[in-house]
């Protein structure tokens, strides 16, 4: 049963040529008149740089500006060198407010030596992604907008979170349950949003990955949990995966970095019917969204990896992960996001575990949660940890990436 017919048939009338554009195909047969109005309407978008484009005349060198893949390469690279150009001065601003982790008493007596290492140094991530986007994005684009709205939201909350454990000096924050209302809230303004935003036939179904057109029709409501579950699940479990010098920062890049492969494809009418995936009109402005994520943690891992001069805390932590789970859902990979970020999930699950069976039992699973606080009860040296997680997800996002042509 076909899912996506129109990318689908537009592929079949039309060849990829290799040519230097992204987006010209060739225009035979039937499809010939809808392909040049997609065409078309690509070349009316605008974006900071494209501005200078159609005011700079006959300066045709600058129609560079109009690629995708160019953006998002700027964009990373924007986002990078704002990190590390800024970083130094964060941290002096950071310690000078006396910004200071404060390290649970119940953790591994080996991190008490991190407190007071500034913290809540998510926000020049979260900056560094939002001037990145607004000059290399493309501002008519809704899921631009929605993307950054749901970075900056949740960063909020988590801003909120790390003032409160500053100022009490408490390592909890704010309530469990404020931060899931908030995050409902903002969840629920996402879904509602992508709801206007997507075509029937994008929202109503879920992908299955590694099926060749299998896929599980949910509808609306179902598009709306699904959306509710993906972002809040997704941001919680970042967040207790960031217990450890870079353990968070780097499987954001890989993570982040697979989606934006699968935006750009998204976004493409001939990848997208070649490899048989839904076409998502616009979904390429993910994939510089996804790469400014990329650039900025890259440039923040050089100040967060062992031993760490900052923490990102809740600040970037929860905003990562619900930006994570925005884009998985507006390029409708939530299988493949599950699968990319399992790392996430295990340690999401192993808390959910923890806290249950003890409930349960007054018995532990493991010998502390999240899972990597058990490796390095078990012996393991914080760097060994790290990177071996780090591992752990390269394997999981190259598995991810080869659903794109395994089915």
């Amino acid at each position: 049963m076909p899912v996506f017919p129109a990318a689908r048939q537009l592929f079949q009338i039309g060849r990829l040529k290799n040519r230097p554009s992204e987006n010209r195909l060739s225009e035979r047969g039937a499809g010939r008149s809808n392909l040049k109005q997609h065409l078309e309407t690509h070349k009316k978008r605008k974006t900071m740089f494209v501005w200078l484009y159609r005011f700079s005349g006959s300066l045709s060198a600058l129609n560079i500006f109009q690629y995708t893949t160019f953006r998002a390469v700027m964009a990373a690279l924007t986002a990078l060198a704002f990190s590390l150009l800024l970083g130094p001065w964060a941290i002096r601003k950071l310690t000078a407010l006396k910004v200071g982790q404060a390290v649970r008493t119940d953790g591994p007596q080996t991190h008490l030596i991190k407190n007071g290492t500034p913290t809540m140094g998510g926000s020049l991530i979260l900056t560094a992604i939002a001037v990145s986007v607004i000059l290399w994005g493309r501002w008519e684009n809704p899921y631009v907008w929605i993307l950054l709205g749901v970075l900056l939201a949740t960063g909020a909350l988590g801003f909120y979170d790390d003032w409160r454990k500053v100022v009490y000096k408490d390592p909890n924050g704010v309530s469990a349950k404020f931060k899931i209302v908030w995050q409902t809230a903002v969840a629920l303004a996402a879904g509602g949003l992508l709801l206007w935003s997507l075509d029937a036939h994008l929202y109503s179904n879920l992908l299955i990955p590694f099926l060749k057109n299998y896929y599980l029709p949910i509808g609306g409501i179902g598009f709306a949990v699904l959306t509710y579950l993906v972002i809040v699940g997704t941001s919680n479990a970042v967040n207790l995966t960031d217990g450890l010098d870079g353990l968070a920062a780097f499987p954001v890049v890989l993570v982040a970095g697979g989606l934006a492969v699968f935006a750009y494809i998204s976004g493409h009418y001939g990848f997208a019917g070649y490899l048989n995936m839904p076409f998502v009109k616009g979904a390429g402005e993910v994939a510089v969204f996804c790469a400014a994520m990329c650039g900025a943690c890259l440039g923040f891992l050089w100040f967060n990896a062992y031993p760490a001069q900052v923490f990102m805390g809740d600040v970037g932590a929860l905003a990562l992960g619900a930006a994570l789970g925005t884009a998985a859902v507006i390029v409708r990979q939530e299988i493949v996001l599950f699968i990319m970020g399992g790392l996430f999930v295990v340690e999401a699950v192993s808390v959910m575990l923890q806290v249950g069976w003890y409930k349960r039992t007054k018995k532990r699973i493991f010998l502390m949660a999240p899972i990597h606080h058990h490796y390095e009860q078990k012996g393991w040296k914080e760097t060994q940890v790290v990177v071996r997680f780090w591992i752990i997800t390269i394997v999981l996002v190259l598995i991810g990436l080869s659903s794109l042509k395994i089915r």
